[in-house]
């Protein structure tokens, strides 16, 4: 028996508070052709439980599970070892059951944990703090571009083109409920970044650039000409990491004095998952601290001397005054922060060095052995793990059809980009530690063949 403890009249009530005539006026925003008027069609209203399994299961079987082909895809979400010992800890009870820590005294185990994850992050990233991390790359980056406006008290976001179009996207959704002007472009298909367009773009009523490091075709640039160029007009960089394991073998944005560094954690602890859930990461200089959006979490010392973990800062609005908050983010992916850190932790900075050696040098010999293949052209001149190839037709089709061939080829900038045509032919290869040599040759051999 379904328990609904509110009365007609309650609802009118809390329409009328809010200034709406019915419930369907919350829902103005979702575009029409997105609505349903009725039953999905094509779904029978009921089946037994067997009968849903079986129907499901069937579906499950069209994927191309990650772990049983040559597997290329990157972008954004990539393809690592995650150590059987991390899903071992994570699935400890304290762990797997705790949530946010709203009275910190009892949530010890959690604080320390988290505190732990900012330590690793700040290094990792080159800034003086992190934050207990966000729900995912793409909303972090957009919390740092609003934190910008705050410190700069400017409206104005210059994007580079070579931010992940993913990121680009939920930016511009958020924006209009803000009011920021993002500028922002496609980017070409080539081996120079977009830093010196960048670089004059930027003015009086810029709040701050935000560059991908390395970038969404797979290249890498220097950020120290960019950070000056923005703090001469007193704006901020904005890095941007969507492939941790990079900082293992490139400089920190943090070193090239990047303001604010964010990024998504997923390399590290949390594999694929179709998507999600992931981790964001968040870090930033010092002196914009307070600034900074969701939590903190720090060490002290209790009244007898004893080491204890606290909430230091705490700038969602769960804990203070709504108009007084930094962020709506309301929780994070506590377990994906976790797995995270378990995975760091178990690398150590000598074992991080050594994943990314492997991943650079993997990525080098599919470079080497594609760009023997008649047609194909690699766009880049510096890459760690990702780079890009251009194609002699539209990559979009070639990755079907590989995909028929059981090899998951990578990402087409014509499926990133549509409507771009300059860029259609433009494929974007990942290879990390878990590319065999077999792979790139099963991917070359295939290439050629669906090339000729």
């Amino acid at each position: 028996m379904r328990y609904l403890p509110l009365t007609n009249t309650d609802r009118q009530a809390m329409l009328g508070t809010i200034g709406v005539s019915s419930i369907d006026d919350l829902f103005v925003d979702v575009p029409e052709v997105a609505q349903l008027d009725g039953p999905i069609q094509g779904l029978p209203m009921h089946a037994s439980e067997m009968a849903v399994e079986r129907h499901m299961t069937a579906l499950s079987r069209q994927n191309l599970v990650a772990g049983d082909v040559p597997f290329f895809l990157g972008c954004g979400a990539y393809k690592h070892h995650v150590p059987a010992s991390v899903d071992h800890i994570i699935q400890r009870g304290e762990f797997l059951t705790a949530y946010t820590p709203y009275q910190p005294e009892i949530a010890q185990g959690t604080l320390q944990m988290l505190f732990e994850f900012q330590s690793q992050v700040a290094r990792l990233l080159g800034t003086d703090v992190a934050n207990a991390s966000m729900y995912d790359g793409s909303t972090a980056c957009w919390e740092a571009i609003v934190m910008a406006r705050r410190i700069t008290k400017r409206g104005k976001a210059i994007l580079s083109s070579g931010l992940h179009p993913h990121y680009v996207s939920v930016a511009k959704t958020m924006a209009t409920f803000t009011g920021d002007a993002l500028e922002t472009a496609a980017p070409l298909l080539s081996a120079a970044t977009d830093s010196d367009a960048l670089i004059a773009a930027i003015d009086d009523d810029t709040s701050c650039v935000v560059v991908q490091y390395p970038d969404i075709l797979g290249r890498i640039t220097d950020l120290a000409p960019i950070a000056a160029a923005c703090h001469a007009k007193k704006a901020l960089l904005i890095a941007v990491v969507t492939e941790p394991v990079a900082l293992g073998a490139i400089k920190s944005p943090g070193e090239m004095d990047a303001d604010i560094v964010v990024g998504e954690g997923q390399s590290l602890g949390v594999g694929l998952q179709f998507g999600g859930p992931y981790v964001g990461l968040f870090g930033c200089k010092e002196k914009y601290l307070r600034q900074m959006p969701g939590r903190l979490c720090g060490e002290t010392v209790d009244a007898t001397g004893k080491r204890g973990f606290v909430l230091t800062l705490s700038t969602r609005e769960q804990h203070i005054r709504r108009e007084k908050a930094t962020s709506n983010i309301c929780t994070n992916s506590g377990l994906c922060a976790l797995a995270f850190s378990v995975h760091m932790t178990l690398l150590g900075e000598k074992g991080l060095r050594s994943m990314a050696a492997i991943n650079h040098q993997n990525a080098i010999a599919a470079a080497d052995r594609l760009v023997q293949i008649p047609g194909v052209t690699l766009v880049n001149d510096s890459f760690f793990n990702e780079f890009t190839v251009k194609l002699p037709k539209a990559a979009r089709a070639i990755v079907r059809k590989l995909a028929e061939r059981r090899i998951l080829a990578g990402v087409s900038l014509g499926r990133l980009y549509p409507g771009h045509p300059a860029l259609e032919n433009g494929l974007v290869v990942a290879v990390t530690e878990m590319t065999s040599a077999d792979d790139i040759e099963a991917l070359a051999t295939a290439l050629t063949e669906v090339l000729a």
